[in-house]
């Protein structure tokens, strides 16, 4: 059971390490884009190439779902970025369902645990396989694999390697499983769980009162998708400006918190102990382009300024 590009990689390690696939349950198809073209989910996409029998229910409890998929008579249940499970579906299989999380658990419970994982600053991340309950991320965990986030790294990155270390985390649970060893950690619960809230147009906006570090974070930890934002106002014209790669340069300064200070081929922005030297942005109505592209043909004046 899964939906995006992340499920996409462990329902193909599930099937190269020879689990028989009986069914794949993902999303209904959805218009997307500006045409509202029916888009299909990754995992369908996946799934109808390797001629897998397809489910896309709409409703998770309906009845004539799930008698499609009892009659599929699976044993186990995996699980990678679906949605909620109701109780009649995760306690189907007699050896249970499990769930990969992309964290450490109990840290980063949630719709988005990679990119807040890079927001915070955490310097290392991993993946979870637990065996789900009726809460979200809260199960029984069966095991987990740790990795460092480096510095410099976007959420795009962390993503495609936490995808392969998902495939190993997910290949070893089915190993013990298979042979009776399971054996699970209960998840304790503390006010110092870090969660990974659900990202909106709200929290993806940079703050630019904050320093330079945590705008640096929230950048990479936002790129490729859905991006970090900022409002650039020059004058009288304003643009909602998305941001997709910067450096950090940290230095003490006294330019106003915010400026756009430009070179022919140099976009930089003052923040709180640096700035930040942006590489690749995109301006309302223009494509993504490295900021070289974007000066070829734009100019700033000396009140320019990110809000």
């Amino acid at each position: 059971m899964g939906t995006p590009e992340f499920a996409v990689g462990i329902l193909d390690s599930i099937l190269k390490n020879n689990y028989e696939v009986v069914g794949v349950i993902t999303a209904a198809d959805k218009p997307a884009g500006r045409g509202q073209k029916i888009k299909y989910s990754a995992v369908k996409e996946y799934a109808l190439e390797h001629q897998l029998h397809l489910l896309q229910p709409t409703n998770l409890k309906d009845e004539h779902f799930l008698e499609e998929l009892k009659s599929l008579n699976a044993n186990l249940q995996v699980v990678v970025a679906f949605r909620m499970l109701p109780e009649v579906v995760w306690k189907m299989p007699k050896l249970g369902t499990f769930n990969l999380h992309a964290s450490l658990l109990p840290d980063y419970r949630g719709a988005a645990p990679i990119n807040w994982a890079i927001i915070n600053g955490e310097t290392k991340t991993g993946v979870t396989t637990f065996f789900i309950d009726d809460k979200i991320d809260t199960g029984a965990i069966i095991l987990s694999k740790e990795t460092p986030i480096a510095f410099a790294e976007n959420a795009g990155a962390l993503h495609d390697r936490l995808m392969n270390l998902g495939c190993e985390a997910v290949t070893e649970t089915l190993a013990v499983i298979e042979k009776g060893e399971a054996t699970t950690t209960i998840q304790n619960d503390s006010s110092e769980d870090k969660t990974a809230y659900k990202l909106n147009k709200d929290n993806c906006k940079i703050d630019f009162s904050k320093s330079g570090m945590e705008i640096y974070n929230l950048i990479r930890g936002l790129s490729p998708y859905p991006s970090a934002w900022c409002t650039i106002k020059d004058g009288e014209t304003e643009w909602s400006v998305k941001i997709y790669d910067a450096k950090l340069q940290l230095e003490t300064h006294s330019e106003i918190i915010g400026k756009v200070l430009t070179t022919k081929k140099e976009l930089r922005i003052a923040v709180l102990g640096g700035f930040l030297e942006i590489t690749s942005l995109q301006f309302p109505g223009k494509k993504r382009m490295n900021t070289a592209e974007l000066l070829n043909g734009m100019t700033f004046s000396s009140y320019a300024k990110a809000l």
